[in-house]
């Protein structure tokens, strides 16, 4: 189960940072700020993910 957890995680890192390089391209902040929200809730998760764990 932490293995799936951590799998999504790093997803959600990995489409955040797919969404910060591709809005640079575009030239829409927009999609900038979502993939920086969603890199930093998936950190946060995984943050607390760790600290629940032990």
């Amino acid at each position: 189960m932490k293995f799936v957890l951590a799998l999504v995680v790093l997803l959600g890192i990995a489409l955040g940072v797919a969404g910060i390089v591709l809005g640079e391209a575009d030239d829409s902040p927009g999609l900038q700020l979502l993939g920086a929200l969603l890199v930093i809730g998936a950190i946060g998760y995984g943050v607390r993910l760790v600290r629940r764990s032990g």
